[in-house]
This record gives structure tokens, sequence and C-alpha cells, in this order.
């Protein structure tokens, strides 16, 4: 299972992804996010969905770890870019 932190960045950094146009609001956050969490963890798109996107969507074009690293990757590269000097925020993906 994918291991997510639920720091909130992915959800707060989705302008310019045509994936997650109709989950917008406008200023690039998802219109789902509330208070830094999910207001609809539990009915979320399949595509907020780590684990079930790849088995239904990804698995035909790589390995569930290949999915897991290029989503960690992701996570770091968004926790280096907004939280910059946090390091305990970083701890977990390294």
């Amino acid at each position: 299972m994918f291991d997510c932190d639920k720091c909130g960045l992915c959800c707060s950094h989705i302008g310019g992804n045509v994936l997650y146009k109709d989950l917008d609001r406008g200023d690039g956050v998802c219109k789902f996010l509330k208070e830094n969490l999910c207001s609809i963890y539990e009915e979320r798109p399949l595509l907020c969905r780590v684990d079930e996107s790849w088995k239904n969507i990804f698995s035909s074009k790589m390995t569930l770890e290949q999915f897991y690293e290029l989503n960690y990757q992701g996570c770091k590269t968004l926790k280096e870019k907004y939280k910059k000097g946090e390091q305990d925020v970083l701890e977990f993906v390294e």
C-alpha cells in the first residue's frame, strides 16, 4: 500500500495537470481540499487513489514498485519546492 503522509501538497498543486482539471477550483488547488484534508476521501476519484489507479490504469505500463517510485519522487519534489527547510517532512521519502 502506498504510504501517504497526507501533507496535502499534491492536492494543493494540481493546476496545469489535465488529468485533474475537473478537480481544480481555478487556482491550482483541488476543490475538495478542506483544512488540508480531502473532504471526499472515501469517495475520491480513481486517479487520487494510488494503489487502485495503478491496478486499473497503469499496471500494463509499469510495475507497482515503479509506480510507487514515481509517486514518491513527485511527493519529494513538491516537498523540496514548497516546504524547503522542513527536514522532518522529507524523511519518509528518503
